[in-house]
């Protein structure tokens, strides 16, 4: 039988105090990252995220806030969030932010309680991709396009090529193979907490407050309130932080490698910009 400092300590001196670990998860979802750019995937939070399940404490916190991005990013955290809480033996809390929509709602169904501010914006269960198409644009450029392929399929969806129904039908089937991907998941992690309503997964999203009643989120309150509440008055929180290098984040060399960065910044900056405003935000 193993016995800790604390426990020979006498009753009164001993503290009562629960530290929780958060980790906070802000951000589109993305694959891959550069030094100017930092995006929500599992290897940006795999070692947060193991860092706080080895921490000595009943639980952990996830705050998440991000409007949604890649699907598989999305799942692999989820999966890795469960993988852990099981290892550990570990509840997971996860409180939503501004939103926890489309993928972020993926990563938030890794809780085992989910809780929303009022004005949360929760949902999305669904699938969308977009494009251009330049076709017409070329033509009054005066701009011939030469595209050489091996294999029937390997334009499909070439933005300055108008679009096939061909190429849509395919494009349509494989968004609901990954929209099923999403409700199962959806219906494995809340189970008969989900209110009876077609339209959970229809795409569209709701404040905290309707999506409790549909039995999106479970609690309607902030972070501190509800873990103050469920492990006492001085329960402490601690952040948990990614590594950084020696110099923080990596230095850049060269003129080329500046502009190259600062155009993929530029391109990630808009990209994420458009999934912030596809929930109005």
């Amino acid at each position: 039988m193993a016995f800790s400092l604390k426990t020979l300590l006498p009753k009164r001196l001993r503290s009562n105090t629960v530290t929780i670990p958060v980790v906070r998860m802000s951000g589109a979802i993305m694959a891959g990252s550069s030094p100017l750019r930092s995006s929500l995937n599992l290897s940006a939070v795999a070692g947060t995220l193991e860092k706080a399940f080895s921490a000595s404490a009943p639980a952990v916190a996830i705050s998440v806030n991000s409007p949604g991005g890649s699907p598989v990013q999305s799942r692999l955290i989820y999966q890795r969030i469960r993988d852990l809480a099981a290892e550990k033996k570990k509840k997971v809390h996860v409180f939503c932010e501004d939103a926890a929509a489309s993928g972020g709602y993926m990563i938030a169904c890794a809780g085992d309680d989910i809780t929303a501010d009022p004005s949360s914006i929760v949902g999305s269960i669904g699938v969308i991709s977009a494009s251009f198409g330049f076709e017409k644009a070329i033509e009054k450029l005066g701009v011939e396009r030469r595209l050489y392929t091996a294999g029937d399929n390997k334009s499909v969806l070439d933005p300055f090529k108008p679009a096939q129904k061909g190429d849509i039908a395919r494009l349509k089937a494989l968004q609901l193979d990954i929209h099923q991907v999403f409700i199962d998941l959806v219906k494995e992690s809340r189970g008969d907490r989900l209110a009876d309503d077609k339209d959970i997964f229809t795409g569209l999203f709701w404040t905290g407050g309707r999506a409790k009643e549909l039995g999106l989120v479970d609690e309607i309150g902030d972070l501190r309130t509800i873990l103050k509440q469920r492990y006492g008055p001085k329960t402490r929180l601690q952040v948990i932080e990614p590594k950084k290098g020696l110099f923080g984040r990596r230095s850049l060399s060269g003129i080329g490698a500046i502009g190259d960065a600062a155009t993929e910044r530029l391109v990630a900056t808009v990209e994420e910009r458009a999934l912030w405003s596809r929930i109005g935000l």
